[in-house]
């Protein structure tokens, strides 16, 4: 894999930011990697950080490289702070920034897809939220979203644990449910327009403090007509589980094999 730390202004946000990007390579000659090309144009995770953290938290504590190379598949990792993906009541417009200018400045700088089958966007914890809210608010740009303990019910968390910081982010949080900020809201929503949807990936830990949140969106939407998978396994709120179930969401993208 080639590695490039992308800097570039942001209109969508005005002002620069970084990005870190991931290239396939076909290799024979890197020790412990298996690198592979998938042709002059590479299918794209948009992959997402958690609140804590920032576009280098992946490469940092996972081997998210290597397990992207086996798939000849490029990875774009940006920094939103703690905005949650969203364009902020009181603050920037991150998801516009996030959905629609990062895929299109990455597509002119990269060689890679610029197909909706060939563009997938995934995250844990606050970037699990956010690969949901991408996928579901642009369905047709996004094939799949793979959320990693995240906030997947963002309309029960908000109500459950208020704070000064939802409020500067999403306005009234009693305006999320059933808003563009609501997840099952749009599977709904998008269901009843018959229009199509990413397939969805959902896993969390048992023991992690995300876990009954999770399940509540579980209980929602397993029973709709949607290309839904759901797990779960012992594990707590951390790298190791991230580490570990990354690599279940790069098996389970609908790759081009």
């Amino acid at each position: 894999m080639a590695f490039f730390e992308s800097n570039f202004f942001s209109e969508a946000l005005g002002m620069s930011v970084t990005a870190n990007v991931i290239i396939p390579q076909e290799t024979v000659g890197q020790i412990g990697m298996t690198g592979k090309s998938s042709g002059d144009v590479h299918p794209c995770l948009y992959l997402l950080h958690g609140l804590s953290d920032d576009h280098s938290i992946w490469l940092r504590r996972t081997s998210i490289e290597r397990y992207a190379a086996e798939y000849g598949l490029a990875v774009v990792m940006p920094n939103v702070h703690r905005s949650f993906y969203t364009d902020m009541v009181s603050g920037l417009n991150y998801f516009t920034y996030v959905a629609e200018e990062l895929p299109a400045l990455m597509e002119q700088f990269f060689p890679i897809s610029t197909e909706r089958s060939g563009r997938f966007v995934a995250g844990l914890s606050m970037g699990g939220y956010g690969a949901w809210k991408v996928g579901l608010n642009k369905p047709d740009r996004y094939a799949a979203a793979a959320s990693l303990s995240g906030v997947t019910d963002m309309a029960d968390w908000v109500q459950n644990n208020k704070s000064d910081e939802h409020e500067l982010i999403f306005g009234s949080i009693d305006n999320v449910a059933n808003s563009k900020h609501d997840c099952v809201h749009l599977i709904e929503k998008h269901l009843a327009a018959k229009n199509e949807l990413p397939k969805l990936y959902q896993v969390c830990g048992t023991e992690d403090f995300l876990y009954q949140n999770n399940q509540i969106t579980r209980d929602k939407i397993k029973d709709l007509p949607i290309d839904y998978v759901y797990k779960e396994s012992p594990g707590d709120h951390n790298w190791a589980y991230w580490d570990e179930h990354i690599q279940d969401v790069l098996a389970w993208l609908p790759l081009q094999r």
